[in-house]
């Protein structure tokens, strides 16, 4: 499937993650941990991983995760909560979860002047995201991705090198196998 080669892809080609940054992930599938593997690769300082499972949490800070959160255990909204963990917000927050209000608190948990959120799941009957035009105004930005920005053809054989040069450890994504 695409699941890694789109949260990785999404962490280190689309959103363009920095060293010393900080980041939060929502979301913990197979994409949403693929993310946090590209982001601590691309040397993120901070990741918080946010889901609404806690079993899914000993996966995520085994690959990379710094903090977990989840929004059902919290006495406000999850954004609010990054915002304050951060003191302003993350430098760069990844959505593999899809729905509007992983959305729209993925967006809101960025940082003011510079904050990048990147849409990576999709809810197949969600109504959309509804946003305000001020989260973009003072400098957010928002920008999606398929495939995590791979081209196919050239990319496959360069994620395989790597996975193979074990770069990055896709073993601890297999929950288990079929005949």
């Amino acid at each position: 499937g695409c699941g890694f080669s789109t949260g990785y892809g999404a962490a280190i080609n689309i959103a363009k993650v920095t060293p010393g940054s900080t980041c939060a992930v929502f979301g913990l599938g197979g994409v949403g941990l693929s993310a946090i593997i590209g982001c601590k690769i691309a040397g993120a300082s901070r990741i918080i991983a946010v889901d609404i499972n806690s079993e899914k949490f000993t996966k995520a800070k085994a690959l990379g995760a710094t903090d977990c959160l989840n929004p059902r255990d919290l006495h406000k909204p999850v954004q609010e909560v990054i915002t304050e963990m951060t003191d302003g917000g993350v430098d760069f927050a990844l959505d593999c979860a899809g729905g509007a209000e992983a959305m729209k608190a993925a967006l809101e948990c960025t940082t003011v002047g510079w904050g990048s959120c990147t849409l990576i799941g999709a809810a197949i009957d969600d109504k959309g995201l509804t946003i305000s035009l001020t989260d973009l105004l003072t400098g957010r930005t928002i920008n999606g991705t398929l495939f995590g920005g791979w081209k196919g053809i050239d990319s496959i054989p360069k994620l395989i090198t790597d996975y193979k040069n074990k770069k990055f450890n896709l073993d601890a994504l297999v929950t288990h196998t079929l005949p």
